[in-house]
């Protein structure tokens, strides 16, 4: 089960409106081991499509890095589908390389709602899971411009 603040889904979904109609992408990162998202980390989607997610190779460098250095991981690693339903695709499966992180997907295709749903995605096998929902407080973070 995902557990996540409702501060930090409500960014989540704020991102993805944004973007759309682009997909949106992020991570949440929390201590190495806890299973707990508490930093919101929203992306930029480089290959800047409305079917696609990809993340930019030296903005990634530059989070992994941080959440290294602050001894953190990817609990969550998110992104939203503009057209279709949230439910991971083909090119998701296959792009899911941290098996113990919750694959967060929002579908934006209605103008007034939201469909929220995790998975789990281990070896090209997904499992959905349930996501509790708790108040709480969000810790975002800036990243720094590129080449700064």
């Amino acid at each position: 089960m995902l557990t996540i603040d409702r501060a930090i889904l409500d960014a989540i979904v704020a991102h993805a409106r944004r973007d759309h109609p682009d997909e949106a992408c992020g991570v949440v990162a929390g201590p190495i081991g806890s299973d707990r998202p508490v930093r919101h980390i929203p992306m930029d989607n480089a290959a800047r499509s409305m079917t696609f997610y990809e993340f930019d190779s030296m903005e990634q460098l530059r989070v992994w890095r941080e959440m290294d250095d602050r001894d953190e991981e990817p609990v969550v690693i998110y992104h939203s589908h503009t057209a279709t339903e949230a439910f991971p695709s083909r090119t998701d499966i296959s792009f899911a390389g941290e098996p113990g992180a919750h694959y967060l997907l929002v579908s934006t295709r209605e103008p007034d709602s939201e469909e929220i749903r995790s998975f789990r995605i281990v070896d090209g096998e997904v499992t959905e899971e349930p996501v509790e929902v708790r108040d709480g407080t969000i810790e975002s973070m800036e990243l720094m411009p590129h080449g700064a």
